[in-house]
């Protein structure tokens, strides 16, 4: 038997392996459960093909699916079941007065449970694999007929296999009337799979260990997809697990009155709220510490939930950032998110590979409502923003997020709070001043050092982004209608210098 050296075999499965620390221990007895759907049959293909790669003979019995069938199936992730993995059917022929069926085409449910087993045995001196896959537990469950019986079947299928070195991955579609636990108790791991059904939007897919003898895991939940190739899980991601040392710089916008305004800038390694109501030029503020990053030559990465990439590149050029150049130069990532299409996991994931694989030192992501639309609950998302951040800022990267108000003036509320994550939180908002809709900026929060608690009005014109001195003249600028309270009120002028409106 071709047996790797390694106590690990790993599964083939991009993030699974992760998951599990390494894979699975090598000459135990597996299970890996989920309804029908939810890609065990890919996992168990992916796991074969790995082993298969090695050098290792693998074995696939089947007691519901055909030879035909799966090779289909492998077929259409662009996979080929090369001549180590051999294919062992226990599945009704199409015709039982065919003399020319094979012998291992039997009809199961005229099987005796001891003759189905003793053909799995024989079928497995055959070819002495080191790796096993038997689909599924739930004929065996039914040929069994009770559950006594079907637990010594188990554990007769187990001891076989461990004298024999094997590692089994053994399906179960969990399709029965009643979901008989015995296995859980007998064998070396459990893996379950899920399938959960938005009201809007693809199925999100997830996945969490169970069981694992003797081995630390990752656990809890994690996101999976099923795409063209195989299955990929995105692993929960877990901040205290990564950090890296780097220095705390201040990083300025550029813009000297809103780097005045925030006390000469950002720190490295922070993060930074922009909230308001829609239209207040939350991603403009945040896209100028992208200009800014690319002129120190550094990769910013751009996530983007809402606007249309076309219109958001026309609008930025007319402020003179061109962003679809930056892209195509390489010093940006830009990327057009659909959420309901989207998973946490995945984002997570996404986010991730910008930040190590091209070193993004900012992340833009623009905005939480639109992040918000792929977490299921509240809640979650909240765990998943401070897991993310924490994340970003271990790495020294400064991360940009928008948050959209309800309402446009007065009293507004945000979807979700989020503030107290942030390490900086700018206020955006509409005013309006002698017969005109104005709009100011403020800096509520500043965990990295001191900054203005003054509030200044800003534009957004050709000439690109401006502030205006405090508004010193002004009382509830924030409410949305102020009143003038003496003094000197100075505003910005159509030009965008300040004008003297006593």
């Amino acid at each position: 038997m071709a047996a790797g050296h390694e106590t690990k075999a790993l599964t083939g499965v991009t993030g699974l392996d992760d998951v599990l620390a390494g894979g699975l221990s090598r000459r135990h007895v597996f299970l890996l459960e989920g309804n029908p759907g939810t890609g065990k049959t890919t996992i168990a293909l992916q796991f074969l093909l790995e082993g298969a790669k090695l050098g290792e003979r693998c074995l696939y019995v089947t007691l519901s699916e055909t030879d035909t069938e799966l090779r289909e199936s492998a077929a259409s992730h662009g996979m080929v079941i090369d001549k180590n993995i051999e294919i062992f059917e226990l599945t009704p022929p199409e015709s039982l007065l065919d003399s020319d069926q094979q012998q291992s085409l039997l009809y199961s449910s005229d099987l005796e449970l001891g003759e189905t087993t003793k053909l799995i045995f024989e079928a497995f001196e055959r070819i002495q694999p080191s790796r096993v896959v038997l689909d599924s537990l739930s004929e065996i469950r039914l040929l069994a007929q009770s559950s006594l019986r079907y637990r010594r079947q188990i554990l007769a299928l187990k001891h076989y296999f461990a004298r024999k070195g094997a590692t089994v991955l053994l399906l179960d579609d969990m399709t029965t009337e009643m979901l008989d636990k015995t296995v859980h108790s007998v064998v070396h791991g459990v893996i379950h799979l899920e399938e959960l059904a938005p009201d809007y939007g693809s199925e999100r897919r997830r996945l969490r260990v169970i069981k694992y003898r003797g081995q630390a895991f990752r656990g809890g939940y994690h996101d999976f997809a099923i795409k063209t190739g195989g299955v990929e899980v995105f692993p929960r991601l877990r901040a205290a697990e990564h950090r890296t040392e780097f220095r705390r710089d201040i990083l300025p916008s550029g813009i000297k009155a809103f780097d005045g305004l925030l006390g000469g800038g950002v720190e490295r390694g922070s993060s930074t709220l922009l909230i308001g109501p829609a239209g207040t030029g939350k991603s403009t503020f945040a896209l100028e510490f992208v200009r800014a990053a690319v002129a120190r030559g550094e990769k910013a990465a751009i996530f983007i939930f809402d606007e249309e990439l076309g219109l958001l590149f026309s609008r930025m050029r007319t402020l003179g950032l061109d962003l679809e150049k930056l892209r195509d130069e390489g010093s940006i990532h830009i990327e057009q998110l659909d959420a309901a299409e989207l998973s946490p996991g995945e984002f997570a994931q996404r986010v991730r590979q910008r930040v190590n694989d091209a070193n993004a030192k900012t992340v833009v992501i623009d905005s939480v409502n639109g992040y918000q639309s792929s977490m299921p609950e509240e809640t979650a998302l909240i765990l998943h923003m401070h897991e993310l951040l924490q994340y970003l800022n271990r790495q020294g990267a400064n991360t940009f997020l928008t948050v959209a108000q309800h309402g446009l003036v007065g009293d507004m509320k945000s979807p979700v709070d989020v503030t107290y994550l942030a390490d900086t939180v700018i206020l955006l908002r509409y005013f309006e001043a002698f017969g005109r809709v104005r709009r100011a900026v403020s800096v509520i929060k500043k965990r990295t050092g001191g900054h203005e608690d003054t509030i200044r009005e800003y534009r957004i014109s050709a000439q690109g982004l401006s502030l205006g001195e405090p508004l010193t003249g002004f009382q509830g600028v924030l409410r949305g209608v102020p009143a003038l309270i003496g003094g000197q009120g100075s505003l910005l002028s159509s030009s965008g210098e300040g004008e003297d409106n006593s």
